[in-house]
């Protein structure tokens, strides 16, 4: 049990947009003498008596549909003049535990969800409602995923209602439970576990109810996720995760529920993860979370972020395969992200892009310090030693130089998040700290860019494109010799970054007269 005392507020502050809002919807009530009472639901209100903005409005109606009401709004809002866009009508689906009809429309910039108070009523032997009718406040906050979620805010009277006598106790607490027995509440809507994973990660200071971990983590309903929940709504959840505050916590919360495989399913022909995979998931993850605040959040955009949290947390998958029904082999990666999610396909691509790095750029940390290797096993490592040995590099920086300007024009703007991910190795080491890893970043961070002025070289232009070698070394067309000498002509480029097309060109013309005599 919690003894957290956390400060919720005594009431709901508007601000200028939501007062414009509501105010219009209760205008337009009066104007079609609407009998009914609005109730703004769920994270709005928690978030707003803990003192968080939050623009995602829900707002529960007691006697009409969604789209009945939105309907109502568009008509007055265009009768007094005020701008107007379509409804967006979002269907239920039982069968996938989406309940009700969700009529959603944009006012004032905001969009606002409208959806009708419910009471469900059940068959014996389904959880799927056999029977949906208006409900009252009491019913319907019963039957959502957690107390402090259940808190209406009453847009008519300004108040706000807690009737399961207890979601503002709960909230001042710190407590993620739900209004009924956990075993019930799950049951209906397995997905309700998933959220409250990320509500207690989101909220600084909550934890998950005892009874609550318990039910989560029963065969009944981990067997009723696997089964009644789309994989779109599974991958939301867990984008929204990533997204917030903490995800590293909610993935430990995850894995101490047995979820984490139930999220993050394999491929049926994918060999079994080893015993703690879950764990070191997590670790990378929790290191990288760590690491980006002390290196610093404006080297990574959103998305960089976003994308390196998950490929972190699929770094010890990175080298586990499967083959699809045409036999071809793809990373596991593709699959989690493809069908056990049904995020983008892009989403897959950048992470798998990022491990390939990763996998590059660990040969080449050594190089980077004042005392540097010999770089021989790194050039074999890249799989590029022949296009060094062609320019006739000597020098380590030169060397160094080509290696990672390869490296570099492959991964683009992803580098720096290949380079985070090297940096997270052995994420377990105590003796490896926190400072440790953000000096290392920062050391090959400026050679790459001061020393080697290697940053968005894969923005610059050949010197030569494969009309000009095809001219110069008088080949009858293109091809795989072409595509070679591509390569080797910008391994000369990169070598020789002040080097003009005449003086590349000669190379080139000396280097292929040689390889004939």
């Amino acid at each position: 049990m919690s003894t957290t005392s956390l400060r919720v507020r005594d009431n709901i502050e508007l601000d200028e947009t939501e007062e414009r809002i509501f105010k219009l919807l209760l205008r337009m009530i009066e104007h079609c003498n609407l009998k009914t009472e609005l109730r703004v639901a769920g994270g709005w209100v928690r978030d707003k008596l803990l003192g968080q903005e939050c623009k995602d409005i829900d707002i529960a109606l007691e006697n009409m549909t969604g789209k009945d009401f939105a309907e109502n709004v568009q008509k007055y809002m265009t009768s007094v003049g005020e701008k107007t866009q379509g409804i967006a009508v979002i269907g239920s689906n039982p069968k996938q535990s989406k309940h009700l009809e969700t009529a959603r429309m944009r006012i004032f910039g905001l969009w606002i969800d409208f959806v009708n108070l419910r009471c469900e009523e059940y068959s014996d032997n389904s959880r799927i409602p056999s029977d949906q009718k208006f409900g009252t406040p009491e019913q319907d906050a019963m039957r959502r995923d957690l107390t402090i979620n259940s808190l209406f805010y009453n847009v008519n009277t300004k108040s706000v209602e807690d009737w399961t006598n207890r979601g503002i106790d709960d909230l001042k607490s710190g407590i993620i439970v739900t209004p009924l027995p956990p075993m019930e509440t799950l049951l209906e809507d397995p997905l309700r576990g998933l959220r409250a994973i990320r509500i207690c990660a989101k909220l600084d200071g909550f934890i998950l109810d005892e009874g609550l971990k318990e039910a989560a983590a029963s065969d009944e309903v981990r067997a009723a996720f696997a089964t009644k929940i789309s994989r779109e709504r599974i991958g939301a959840e867990i984008d929204l995760m990533i997204c917030g505050n903490h995800p590293a916590r909610a993935m430990k919360d995850m894995c101490y529920l047995k979820w984490f495989w139930d999220v993050f399913s394999l491929h049926p022909q994918c060999e079994p993860p080893s015993e703690g995979c879950d764990r070191a998931c997590v670790a990378y993850l929790d290191c990288v979370c760590s690491l980006v605040p002390v290196i610093g959040h404006s080297t990574f955009d959103d998305e960089q972020r976003r994308l390196s949290f998950y490929a972190a947390m699929f770094l010890p998958l990175r080298k586990n395969m499967y083959r699809d029904e045409k036999g071809k082999v793809f990373p596991v990666v593709n699959y989690i992200f493809r069908y056990s999610l049904k995020e983008k396909v892009s989403d897959a691509e950048s992470v798998m892009k990022i491990h390939y790095a990763f996998e590059k750029f660990l040969p080449l940390l050594p190089h980077f310090g004042s005392n540097g290797a010999d770089v021989q096993q790194a050039e074999d490592d890249l799989g590029i030693g022949e296009y060094v040995d062609d320019v006739s590099v000597t020098s380590k920086e030169s060397k160094l130089r080509v290696l990672t300007g390869f490296l570099l024009r492959e991964a683009k703007d992803f580098w720096r998040v290949a380079l985070l991910m090297c940096c997270a190795q052995d994420p377990l080491d105590k003796n490896f700290t926190l400072e440790d890893r953000r000096a290392l970043f920062r050391q090959v961070e400026r050679a790459i860019v001061d020393d080697l002025g290697l940053d968005k070289v894969w923005d610059v232009k050949p010197l030569l494109d494969g009309n000009a070698i095809i001219k110069h070394l008088q080949l009858k067309s293109g091809g795989p010799v072409v595509s070679k000498w591509q390569r080797k002509v910008l391994a000369w480029q990169l070598a020789h970054p002040s080097g003009t097309a005449g003086e590349c060109i000669e190379w080139m013309m000396e280097t292929h007269s040689s390889n004939y005599n």
